[in-house]
């Protein structure tokens, strides 16, 4: 065992709501995030934020998830944004 991914539901629907998206792809969003977390990754740092954000999204296209960043608004877990 590495960790816990704990998940606050309510921040979780709103958030998904916010962003119209499927509360089940934000959610899945959101644990591969976290795994990222535990096996190590990072974005503290602008090359860590794309290097995070590209295992993200290669991971939630094989769920048959929409790339969550390819709204053009800002990155969710990027440098400044640190959840």
């Amino acid at each position: 065992m590495v960790g816990d991914v704990v998940v606050a539901l309510q921040t979780m629907l709103l958030e998904a709501a916010a962003e119209a998206k499927r509360p089940a792809d934000h959610l899945s969003h959101l644990v591969v995030h976290g795994m990222l977390h535990l096996l190590g990754f990072d974005h503290i740092e602008e090359n860590q934020a794309l290097a995070m954000e590209h295992l993200e999204t290669e991971v939630l296209a094989k769920l048959g998830i929409a790339d969550p960043y390819a709204s053009g608004e800002a990155h969710l877990y990027g440098a400044a944004n640190t959840p």
